[in-house]
């Protein structure tokens, strides 16, 4: 009886470990996972939305949806965009966590945040 335990106990852990190991998500995968694309859209003198949350490594892209041109610039200087005319796109990866806010340098009193976690 006592050999039947031990014969099954070795065929059982290996098959435990190798399936523990194949669910168990890497911190890589998960990463991977997390990370996103967003947008955010300038129009009519906002931006929407004007304050956006994403995990690190996620993309955001800035479109002008207005008729007038518009300069995406981080406050910290971190990103700054070409002046961006009617439907031009500005992309930006984040890649470390905190809070990044921004305004367009045109028209200061345009702002807004992208929090990255």
């Amino acid at each position: 009886m006592k050999r039947m335990y031990v014969a099954g106990l070795v065929l059982a852990i290996p098959v435990i470990v190798a399936l523990a190991m194949l669910l168990a998500p890497t911190h890589a995968k998960s990463e991977e996972r997390k990370s996103q694309s967003a947008e955010i859209k300038v129009d009519n003198f906002t931006f929407a939305p004007a304050t956006i949350t994403v995990p690190v490594n996620s993309t955001i892209t800035w479109v002008n949806k207005d008729d007038i041109p518009h300069v995406i610039l981080s406050n910290d200087g971190l990103f700054k965009s070409k002046a961006l005319d009617t439907d031009d796109k500005f992309s930006y990866t984040f890649t470390k966590a905190g809070t990044y806010p921004y305004y367009c340098s045109i028209h200061p009193k345009m702002q807004g945040k992208v929090v990255v976690e």
